[in-house]
């Protein structure tokens, strides 16, 4: 039986990592996968282009794919501003489960310039935005998904109570699973 894929998608500052952390906190067994520690290895010099993004994020895709095939479940951390990359994780992977944190970009800004941890993402992205960067949400599409799972507002959720969310809904499909 395969693993489960949670891909927590919002715009950058709405709180993907943290929830991440705090959902593995839970459940030590998931792994979890960034797509900045990813685009390190793929793009060690990342130019942002639209052909990149689609082999980094196709790339993340095969890789959560193969983890769930051989049983282990995995927390995507990654925006995924286009949704046809959330959608092939979820035509590729049986287990898949999408996160979305509605948060508005002024309040993802304000995050981004106060936060001391970057857990390896770019620092001043929205200043870089505003300067010509694509980042999604300022001069990149940020696609919100149609069909999540969960949504989350990100703006009026702890991080606590977020995990939690998302914990309540694993217990949901595990009871639903037969023996």
């Amino acid at each position: 039986m395969g693993g489960l894929a949670i891909w927590i998608t919002g715009l950058p500052g709405s709180g993907k990592s943290t929830i991440a952390d705090a959902l593995r906190k839970r459940h030590p067994e998931f792994m979890i996968l960034r797509m900045d520690d990813i685009r390190k290895i793929v793009t060690p010099e990342p130019s942002y282009s639209d052909e990149e993004r689609d082999i980094v994020y196709r790339c993340l895709v095969f890789v959560a794919q193969e983890l769930t095939g051989l049983g282990h479940s995995v927390i995507i951390d990654a925006t995924g501003n286009l949704r046809k990359w959330r959608e092939l994780a979820r035509d590729l992977i049986p287990g898949y489960i999408e996160v979305y944190l509605k948060c508005g970009i002024e309040t993802c800004k304000e995050r981004e310039t106060q936060r001391r941890d970057t857990r390896g993402a770019p620092k001043d992205i929205y200043a870089k935005g505003e300067k010509g960067w694509p980042v999604p949400g300022v001069n990149a599409p940020y696609e919100a998904p149609l069909r999540p799972e969960i949504v989350i507002d990100a703006e009026r959720t702890s991080v606590e109570e977020a995990a939690g969310n998302i914990s309540g809904y694993l217990l949901k499909i595990q009871e639903k699973k037969p023996l």
